[in-house]
């Protein structure tokens, strides 16, 4: 079987918390680096666009419809041929919410990928239910949201169903110290979930302070065999470009 190589990117980007114009300038400034760089796809962390922050008060005044207008600003600020963007996102669905990650293509969104096991502390969202896969340039790829990574059979389906990559927008703002106790832990459970499908793995996570808590990382392309063949910095922004083989 013939193979060939697809260049992908992960954005490790510092939080930005209830700025949708200034996320949304970051989303577009990176979207173009990556384009330039011959980027087919590229991810970004969980809820990036409003910030992730788990408070009723900060989802209920922060949430968007895809059919917003700041969305729509947003899209249209896209380039023409742009990378297919995956982006964390707060949805708002009618009176309920959900830990979103829009698949957009074309400028358009295609798709929304909801987050499936949800964390105690995110009771005001929905969970998802479904595990779609999406295609750029004959790659094949589904979306797990941080949590979802921790349990096999959220990329299980998403590899039976064809997907080749799968892409995790992650958000690990955590107590330094627990930061700390985790920050080689978040790879080597994604490695698992790597060499139970045989999927590549692309994660996006952020970095930087918040009161007392700490994001460290990692942002990482995770190889079928486990290996992690690319990782930016711990604790710096970076956008990571590689290839990967499909």
């Amino acid at each position: 079987m013939m193979t060939r190589t697809i260049r992908v990117a992960a954005a490790q980007t510092c939080e930005i918390i209830g700025d949708v114009s200034e996320a949304s300038s970051v989303v577009i400034d990176l979207v173009n680096q990556s384009k330039e760089a011959g980027a087919s796809l590229i991810c970004f962390p969980e809820a990036f666009l409003q910030g992730y922050v788990c408070e009723r008060t900060h989802v209920e005044r922060e949430a968007l419809s895809t059919e917003s207008r700041e969305f729509r600003s947003l899209l249209n600020g896209l380039p023409e041929n742009s990378p297919t963007v995956v982006l964390g996102f707060i949805e708002a669905l009618g009176v309920h919410y959900a830990n979103s990650a829009a698949i957009i293509q074309n400028r358009e969104i295609a798709a929304c990928y909801r987050k499936t096991h949800l964390l105690n502390r995110e009771s005001m969202f929905q969970a998802g239910d479904a595990y779609s896969v999406y295609e750029v340039n004959g790659l094949w790829f589904g979306v797990n949201i941080c949590n979802d990574a921790n349990f096999p059979q959220a990329a299980r389906i998403i590899r039976e169903r064809g997907a080749e990559l799968l892409v995790c927008c992650a958000n690990n703002m955590l107590p330094s110290d627990v930061a700390e106790q985790w920050k080689d832990q978040h790879n080597a459970i994604r490695s698992e979930r790597c060499r139970e499908t045989g999927m590549w793995l692309l994660s996006a996570d952020v970095t930087g302070h918040r009161n007392e808590c700490v994001a460290l990382g990692p942002t990482s392309l995770i190889a079928p065999s486990g290996d992690v063949i690319h990782q930016l910095p711990l604790n710096e922004p970076g956008l990571l470009v590689a290839e990967i083989d499909i």
